[in-house]
């Protein structure tokens, strides 16, 4: 048994904690300065979190060893077993035209583009993010505003903007099972107090878009939409997180939030011409004014109706427990590990959930899609593969970050941080979710942020008496709001519109909504770790 030690270099707390933080030091400054990609970064920073822990926490080679396979196979399954499936579903609706159906069918909700800023960047991202995530949202809302004749740099920042308050939830909620599963919480409870979190983002982030689409007028005039929307997604995403299911708190808010705005009495009038000529200074696409036959149009919707109804089904009790028995869980090879206490750490038992997992369901859901759809055996199966390859930096990246998190996490080296860092007291709570936001900014993904800092936020929480699911959760929720600003998100969104080379004027535009809003995300936890709002918390 290997028992991890808090002060094993020079018997220093400090020093520890300088010497375990070298493997996240080396992936921020490979990140941010170097300008590496992710992973090379990801796969530099696993060796030098392998050569700590076995140099200077004295954990065996084969357990470190161990311990990284254990992050590489989480990575795997199920984080990008979902992601490959997400991604493969959205490919067959753009191989079968039925995505600009979808597109068009959005461009005729509504003619005014502040109300089409709402549905399509916020609404159907949000869905986009619940489904797919890593950058698709940006890209994807981001082409359709310009199709509708927005300006590509208008369109790049409302895109990279309405990308946050669905990110933590996203992937089918990735993130969440990620921040659980590394700090050993119950999902349902870091779920929970995320969606006590980030709902107060979406209340703010459509009054946001509509101000960056028309400034004031924009505000005056459509605030009513802006305000049912933000509402009901908030709502919705707080009501599914706590009480249903975290995977479908972003499709539930997504849809619940679209079907908000198209209800007020205002949001389908046409827009007066100067608005249009104020906002609209790109070209519009032509085919806009081609008129889909209806059948069609229920197709192209179909694929998130059957995502949305496989996961209503599955949360049914009788068949989450018949799904459940297919989970196996079963002793870690190679690995017995101890915490600083002597008590056996949970990793030493990994669980498998085969059927329940996210993942497996949406793989459901692209079978039945394909046949709605008519796409053939054999280009469903080419789809697939292509969708494997596209992702594969990303599939390798999420694996080296995870594989680098579970050795950092078993060998002690994120408690030795952990515990310096709760030297905070009263004010880490102000600063947990600016971890998160660092994480993000750096790393472009909610997901490898709570994996390298979530265990951390909990040992810090535990010392300074703090609830570590309050401070687990800030570090997503936090993190949410450095996704606009990761050099990541930014060169996606550029090349979408065609502005490639221009990330620094996107990150001008965009950087003080970010610091803005994270500042409103900073009071919000410190206020829900005092009595002040602690009484939002379950």
């Amino acid at each position: 048994m290997f028992m991890q030690e808090l002060e094993p270099v020079a018997d220093s707390l400090a020093l520890s904690a300088l010497v375990a933080a070298l493997p996240l030091v080396t992936v921020m400054v490979l990140l941010g300065a170097v300008r590496m990609k992710a992973h090379r970064a990801g796969l530099i920073g696993l060796a030098v979190a392998a050569l700590v822990a076995w140099l200077a926490y004295g954990m065996p080679l084969g357990q470190t060893l161990s311990a990284g396979a254990q992050g590489v196979l989480f990575g795997l399954f199920p984080i990008m077993w979902i992601v490959v499936n997400a991604l493969w579903v959205y490919r067959m609706t753009v191989r079968t035209q039925h995505f600009d159906i979808l597109r068009r069918s959005f461009g005729r909700l509504s003619d005014d583009p502040r109300i089409q800023a709402l549905v399509i960047a916020f609404c159907f991202g949000a869905l986009l993010e619940a489904l797919a995530g890593f950058g698709a949202p940006v890209a994807i809302c981001s082409v359709m505003l310009v199709a509708l004749g927005f300006d590509p740099v208008k369109a790049a920042v409302v895109s990279l903007v309405a990308n946050t308050a669905p990110v933590a939830f996203g992937a089918m909620g990735t993130p969440v099972v990620t921040l659980a599963q590394v700090t050993g919480l119950p999902l349902d409870s870091v779920a929970s107090v995320v969606g006590r979190q980030t709902p107060l983002l979406a209340l703010v982030v459509p009054l946001v878009l509509v101000g960056l689409v028309d400034g004031r007028r924009g505000l005056r005039e459509t605030w009513a939409p802006a305000l049912a929307c933000g509402f009901a997604f908030a709502a919705a995403q707080f009501a599914a997180a706590n009480y249903v299911s975290a995977q479908l708190a972003d499709i539930g808010a997504a849809l619940v939030g679209a079907a908000a705005l198209v209800a007020v009495p205002g949001a389908r009038r046409p827009a007066a011409e100067p608005v249009r000529a104020a906002v609209l200074t790109g070209v519009r696409s032509e085919d806009l004014d081609h008129e889909d036959p209806r059948r069609e149009v229920v197709r192209a919707y179909a694929p998130y109706a059957l995502i949305v109804a496989i996961f209503s089904v599955a949360q049914i009790p009788p068949v989450k427990r018949l799904l459940a028995e297919a989970t196996r869980v079963f002793d870690w090879p190679f690995l017995d590990v101890a915490s600083p206490e002597g008590k056996p750490v949970g990793a030493n038992v990994f669980t498998m959930p085969l059927v329940s997992t996210g993942g497996t369901l949406v793989l459901l859901a692209g079978v039945v899609t394909a046949f709605v759809l008519g796409v053939g055996g054999r280009e469903t199966l080419r789809e697939w593969a292509a969708t494997v390859h596209e992702l594969r930096y990303a599939i390798l990246t999420v694996t080296s970050v995870l594989a680098l998190a579970y050795v950092m996490n078993l060998s002690g080296q994120a408690a030795s941080i952990g515990h310096l860092v709760a030297a905070a007291g009263a004010g880490l709570a102000f600063l947990s979710p600016v971890l998160g936001w660092f994480g993000v900014a750096v790393s472009g993904s909610d997901t490898s942020a709570n994996a390298l800092f979530g265990a951390l936020q909990v040992t810090a929480a535990r010392e300074s008496g703090l609830s570590p699911e309050l401070l687990a959760a800030a570090n997503s929720s936090g993190g949410v709001l450095g996704k606009m600003i990761s050099p990541q998100n930014l060169t996606i969104a550029c090349a979408a519109v065609g502005l490639a080379g221009k990330e620094g004027d996107l990150l001008r535009k965009v950087l003080p909504w970010s610091l803005g809003l994270l500042l409103v995300m900073c009071l919000i936890v410190t206020a829900q770790s005092t009595p002040v709002l602690g009484w939002m918390l379950p």
